[in-house]
């Protein structure tokens, strides 16, 4: 059974970009990526799936559910991650986590005390005198407490120092062993790489690719660094050019025969050709034109 599946998924804002005609297939049990630059669309997108935002066209279900029509039965199998965590003022971290289990009429506190201890969180301090992290790690425990079929992560890891970062996901590697699924959204490509089997990118409110990130990651493309003198000027498939102090450093996809005969015209000291890193394979998607690498 598909956990998320989106046709045409639509949501207008006015002047304002929103998502348009997302066509998207998530699988139970994946651990999915969302990929994109901040404001490409991924807030809305699942906003819109958690019911939050209602759609201006397409139509999208989760297990099989509408989101128009059973948005109820929907949340009871969510855990929601907000991008940024918001909770009543005033409140004690283990009375959020008590309310937050309540709304499901659920008994989370076995679980919930478990994952605070694992994320270092001190459940009895307030809300209101809580860091940006430790507000993170509320929210992470009441998504992750009543241990939902679905959970659906908006840039997870804001906040959070390293050493939390790696335990977060290794619950989440955990979680989605248990046959949890887990649709991740982020811009830190790092995290997907890692974590995620497949992944979509979105760019403008328009997903772009969409396919396992081993095949997203691979690229024709090269990074060639050059110290010496040499014209590179005319030659075809340079760019993310970087010029420094008796080098210069660029990603090619053009003729390598070119690239060779050009560079034995030249004076070089030293010649490195790499890979290039996850960062720069992904960077040209988000180019205006959208060509692949």
């Amino acid at each position: 059974m598909e956990a998320i599946k989106t046709n045409r998924l639509t949501k207008n804002y006015g002047k304002s970009r929103g998502i348009a005609a997302l066509n998207l297939s998530v699988e139970e049990g994946e651990f999915f990526g969302f990929i994109g630059p901040n404001g490409a669309g991924k807030s809305t997108t699942i906003r819109t799936l958690t019911g939050l935002i209602s759609p201006t066209s397409g139509s999208a279900e989760v297990f099989g559910l509408d989101i128009r029509k059973n948005r109820e039965a929907i949340l009871e199998n969510i855990g929601y991650l907000p991008s940024e965590a918001v909770f009543y003022p005033g409140m004690k971290v283990k009375d959020v986590l008590t309310l937050s289990a309540r709304m499901r009429k659920m008994d989370c506190s076995k679980t919930a005390g478990e994952l605070c201890e694992r994320l270092q969180l001190d459940v009895s301090r307030k809300v209101d005198e809580l860091s940006f992290g430790n507000r993170k790690k509320t929210a992470i425990v009441c998504a992750l407490q009543s241990s939902p079929k679905l959970l659906i992560l908006d840039e997870p890891t804001g906040g959070l120092d390293p050493l939390i970062q790696r335990e977060f996901f290794d619950i989440l590697r955990e979680q989605n062993r248990k046959g949890t699924t887990i649709f991740l959204s982020s811009h830190i490509l790092s995290e997907i790489q890692r974590n995620c089997s497949r992944a979509a990118i979105i760019r403008e409110g328009r997903i772009i690719a969409c396919d396992r990130v081993a095949a997203l990651s691979k690229t024709n493309a090269r990074r060639v660094t050059v110290h010496g003198s040499v014209m590179l000027e005319g030659l075809d498939g340079i760019r993310n050019k970087q010029e420094g102090d008796g080098f210069v450093s660029f990603l090619y996809n053009g003729d390598m025969n070119l690239l060779l005969q050009t560079l034995a015209a030249g004076n070089l000291t030293d010649l490195s050709v790499s890979e290039p890193d996850l960062e720069e394979i992904f960077l040209h998607y988000y180019e205006k034109d959208g060509g692949r690498a």
